[in-house]
């Protein structure tokens, strides 16, 4: 069969440095009004909207709020996935920005429980679940702009540099936080102070939106516009030819989603309620997640040199190596050491599978439906993956605060990532296993192998892997000469 694509030329470094910066910073404002949540919930939410419960079971609830907006992550990549693949990944871009942005600056304005009662929460828990609707939909978009721009050879570095507005908007709040807890007063701090990152998200949506507006719409889907017919929707089409790949791929996903749910978010909850002080766990959070943001894109590059597959098992299998370690320095009040089980977790563990994950999944998917494939799997995996480690995190309050059976809830999670990724193929095109789909304009008929995994008319053996070489964007039209 001819497969068409592109013989565009490879871009230049010097836009490509201008993508990679403008990606970075735009999914920084998105995960920025994500994440302050999750620092609000685990230090102030449990006093002003669930005052009822003692710390540590109010801490959880507060964190249940946090976890309703994974339930709705998903409704938003797959409407944002396809309004990516049918009208571009840069406007949808832009709609989840707004919708996240205004959501936090609501938050920053709400009156609490002493004011308004039980509203107060349920109102909470809505504006949440905007967030969560607006970031299902952000992500799958914004990794798109950046690997569809980039080269195939340095996809997994490039793409690492959309992965990095996760700890980069973790970490904003975070030290926004531990600046007004060191300069105000903890009554000061309850009664407003809380309210201040929020309402900066107003000033970085700005920020963002000028970003977004100044990056092109990626080329290859402006080339798809141009060639094809009407397609199947694409959702209909990434379940009917793609099961595999969303089912494996999901897999994956859970113990990256386990990490950072658990060593970036959750265990500040269990740590101030073992009497950890809170300037103790932010710098401890600060360091690993500092050390994490240096560490992405070297393992997004290693991927591009030794493969996908083994830097993202190398990562699950750091999880769940450091996991009760991790917990064991908390329960055990080695309050010096705690920033060293966290950096393991996360400037390790995580960071190998969430650097080359933009790459990785971004190749399991031609162009036509590959919004909608890799928002699949990035909020199925995540929801799965988020919300089972905050569900798990009343196992604390069950076992009287010991962090076993949770540790050991993280190490599960880890062996299911390393079996899915062990079954999944090869795809970075530097080792030539497996044909680029990057370039790919159109989704071709599937041809199912052994193990019933195919796309593109390309048989494959039981490991997903293909019989041809690789075809790389800018050098050689895919199928075509």
């Amino acid at each position: 069969m001819e497969n068409k694509g592109t013989a565009a030329a490879e871009p230049s470094a010097n836009m490509m440095r201008r993508v990679a910066i403008a990606s970075c910073i735009g999914t920084t404002v998105e995960w920025y009004d994500f994440f302050i949540y999750a620092t609000a919930s685990a230090l102030v939410f449990n006093k002003l909207f669930f005052p009822s419960f003692d710390p540590l079971v109010g801490s959880l609830v507060a964190l249940a709020t946090y976890a309703a907006g994974f339930f709705v992550r998903p409704i938003g990549g797959l409407l944002f996935g396809y309004l990516g693949d049918r009208y571009g990944r840069k406007s949808a871009l832009v709609t989840t920005l707004l919708i996240v942005g205004i959501a936090t600056f609501i938050i920053g304005l709400m009156p609490t429980y002493d004011n308004i009662g039980i509203a107060a929460p349920l109102i909470l828990l809505f504006i949440r679940m905007l967030h969560g609707f607006g970031i299902g939909g952000e992500q799958g978009n914004a990794i798109l702009i950046m690997c569809e721009h980039a080269p195939p050879k340095k996809r997994g570095f490039f793409g690492s540099w959309v992965q990095m507005g996760a700890p980069a908007g973790f970490i904003l709040p975070l030290g926004i936080f531990a600046v007004l807890t060191s300069l105000l007063s903890p009554e000061a701090f309850l009664s407003w102070g809380w309210r201040i990152p929020f309402l900066l998200s107003v000033v970085l949506v700005g920020v963002g939106l000028y970003i977004l507006l100044s990056l092109t719409e990626s080329p290859l889907f402006l080339e798809m516009r141009k060639r094809r017919a009407d397609d199947a929707h694409p959702l209909l089409e990434i379940l009917c030819k793609y099961p595999r790949f969303l089912i494996l791929g999901c897999g994956s996903k859970f113990a990256e989603s386990v990490a950072f749910t658990s060593f970036a978010v959750l265990v500040t909850a269990y740590a101030t309620s073992r009497g950890v002080s809170r300037p103790v766990m932010t710098s401890a959070s600060l360091v690993a997640i500092v050390l994490e943001l240096v560490s992405m894109p070297l393992f997004g590059a290693l991927s591009d040199r030794i493969g996908r597959k083994p830097v993202y098992i190398f990562g699950a299998a750091m999880v769940l190596l450091s996991a009760f370690p991790a917990f064991a320095l908390i329960y055990y009040r080695m309050d010096s050491y705690i920033w060293v089980g966290l950096a393991a977790a996360l400037a390790l563990g995580h960071s190998a599978m969430y650097g080359p994950q933009a790459a990785y999944y971004s190749e399991f998917f031609p162009t036509p439906i590959r919004a909608s494939g890799v928002s699949f799997i990035q909020q199925i995996g995540a929801l799965i993956g988020s919300v089972g480690t905050l569900a798990a995190g009343w196992l604390l309050e069950i076992a009287n605060g010991a962090p076993w059976a949770l540790a050991a809830y993280i190490g599960l999670g880890c062996i299911i990532t390393i079996a899915c990724t062990a079954a999944l193929p090869e795809t970075a095109p530097r080792l030539g296993r497996w044909k680029d789909l990057i370039g790919e304009l159109s989704g071709g008929p599937v041809i199912r192998g052994e193990a019933g995994l195919g796309t593109n008319g390309l048989s494959t053996n039981g490991m997903g892997t293909t019989n041809l070489g690789t075809t790389n964007l800018g050098t050689t039209n895919l199928g075509t000469k």
